[in-house]
């Protein structure tokens, strides 16, 4: 998968720096990506949790939709499109507090006008699986 730094020409950029407020504070950090699959990482801590001390699950359903949608985008990206994400079901497995977490991303199917993305958050230590999703996208026109 191509690195971060050499991204297809037409894809928005998809470092933290660049990202907006709400993208940013979930804390994914892509470190490869292609229209195959995507691979991250991120470091889950008190400022995911809920009032109850450990990571909401909004947390886990937005790094889903997050890694779906770039390695959707970058599939049809020289077709003129990009990928828009019209149903997220996440899983939430296991409560964590504190942990650095895999993010592994793959499509399930890749047609003419949808996509359907898996994507598996993992504790980066153990292995064991802390939620898992599913996200179909619709391929859109890129803007003007």
């Amino acid at each position: 998968m191509p690195e971060i730094s050499d991204p297809p020409d037409r894809l928005p950029s998809v470092d933290l720096a660049d990202a907006g407020r709400f993208v940013a504070a979930s804390g994914f950090v892509v470190d490869h990506f292609s229209g195959t699959g995507v691979r991250g990482h991120v470091e889950l801590g008190p400022d995911h949790h809920t009032p109850w001390g450990v990571v909401h699950g909004g947390v886990y359903a937005t790094i889903v939709e997050s890694a779906a949608s770039i390695g959707a985008s970058a599939a049809v990206v020289d077709r003129g499109e990009f990928a828009v994400g019209v149903h997220n079901a996440t899983d939430f497995l296991r409560p964590a507090t504190a942990v650095r977490a895999t993010v592994t991303a793959e499509p399930l199917h890749q047609g003419r006008t949808q996509q359907l993305w898996q994507v598996v958050i993992a504790d980066g230590d153990s292995g064991k699986t802390l939620a898992r999703g599913q996200v179909r996208l619709q391929n859109i026109p890129l803007p003007a």
